[in-house]
Order: structure tokens, then C-alpha cells, then sequence
């Protein structure tokens, strides 16, 4: 996970440079991969900050405990992953002259650069795997006209985050809402991230010629 703990660090701008426009496959997977990280290691350690409160440093000496956030950040990351990479689908799915089949083909091939480039880590569990290949069943299945507004591809990351938190499940319960708010919340900022970095017209060139070749 020291690869997604330095994406963080870089995403909130502790020594990182102005972000590169999106205009191929290989940009678009780095900023799934890195906008996936950064929504799923901020809402887990904040909920679980927000919990433990004065007591959180020492959830990090309980090696049972450490065991269990490894396995809910990576179960929260692929459902951030699987969140972001629909939405990314649905802007490039906007643009005149987009096919759905271009489309599936572009964001497929980044959400695969970015899952092989990952692997099944170690620490991240027994469902990793499984659930990886759902992510990639639900890309390959989207159909880009059904989402409509701004959060309709937002489906899978608010519950993850309630399901995999290592809490007690009568505390998840009252909390629940105000969890899966949170992460509805720390999207905002992405979109917009999104809709200004992406340059639409020469990620679906990119793919034709990929596509091409």
C-alpha cells in the first residue's frame, strides 16, 4: 500500500506539481488510480479517526486491527475505483461523435492498466480478487445513457465504506447515512477535477489509434 500512501500525499499537495491534462488512456488510468486512493484512505481513516478519536493512534499497534484496515482500504479502493471509472465513462460517453462501444473499449483498458499494474496485494484478502473481477464486469456491462446526473455512477463506494470499516456493526448502523454522505461528498472535488483535466476529444483519438493498431 506505499504506492497509494505517496499517491495521497502527492493528490492533497504535499510537494506535488500542477496535474497533467487527461488525454490518453495511460493519463486517464493514473487518475483513476490515484482519485480512487485518495476518496478511499481519506473517508476509511477519517471514519475511523472520527470513531476512535484521542484512541486512534493506538488502533495502529493492534496487529488484528491492522490486518482488518489493510483488507477494508483495498475491499473500498476497488469500489472507489469502480465508482470513478463509470464516471469517467459517462463524460467521455458526452462528447459528440462518442460510441458507446469506443467508450467501453477506452475506460476497460485504463481500469485493466490500472488493476494489473496492482495485482492481488498480499494484505488486502481473500475477496479481492473476486471483487476486482466484478469491477470489470460492471465497466464492461455500463450503459452510458442510464446515468443521469452527477452521482448516478457513485453507487458502490458509499456502502463499501460502511461494510469493510472495521467498526461494530451496531455503531455502522447509526452511523450509515452520515458515512455514505461523507463519501458522497469527497466526489465533489474529483468531478471537478475530471471535467477540468480531461480533455475528452484526445482520450477517444487516442483510443481509436490504439484501437488501430
Amino acid at each position: 500500500m506505499v504506492r497509494q500512501l505517496v499517491q495521497l500525499r502527492n493528490y492533497v499537495g504535499l510537494g506535488r506539481k500542477r496535474e497533467d491534462p487527461v488525454r490518453d488512456v495511460a493519463g486517464l488510468a493514473h487518475f483513476l488510480d490515484t482519485r480512487a486512493s485518495f476518496v478511499a484512505q481519506t473517508s476509511l481513516y477519517g471514519y475511523l479517526r472520527t470513531r476512535a478519536g484521542m484512541r486512534y493512534p493506538e488502533l495502529f499497534d493492534d496487529d488484528p486491527f491492522v490486518v482488518s484496515i489493510n483488507i477494508a482500504k483495498w475491499q473500498i479502493w476497488l469500489a472507489c475505483l469502480s465508482d470513478i471509472t463509470a464516471y469517467a465513462g459517462v463524460q467521455l460517453a458526452r462528447q459528440r461523435g462518442a460510441s458507446a462501444d469506443q467508450v467501453r473499449d477506452i475506460v476497460r483498458a485504463a481500469l485493466a492498466e490500472v488493476l494489473e499494474r496492482t495485482g492481488v496485494p498480499e494484505e488486502a484478502g481473500e475477496a479481492f480478487a473476486d471483487n476486482a473481477a466484478r469491477v470489470r464486469e460492471r465497466i464492461a456491462g455500463c450503459d452510458w445513457s442510464a446515468f443521469v446526473d452527477e452521482e448516478a455512477a457513485f453507487t458502490e463506494s458509499p456502502g463499501a465504506l460502511v461494510e469493510w470499516a472495521p467498526i461494530v456493526d451496531h455503531l455502522k448502523q447509526l452511523d450509515a447515512d452520515i458515512v455514505r454522505n461523507s463519501v458522497r461528498f469527497r466526489w465533489q472535488e474529483v468531478r471537478r477535477d475530471l471535467r477540468r483535466s480531461l480533455d475528452a476529444d484526445a482520450v477517444l483519438r487516442a483510443g481509436s489509434s490504439s484501437a488501430d493498431t
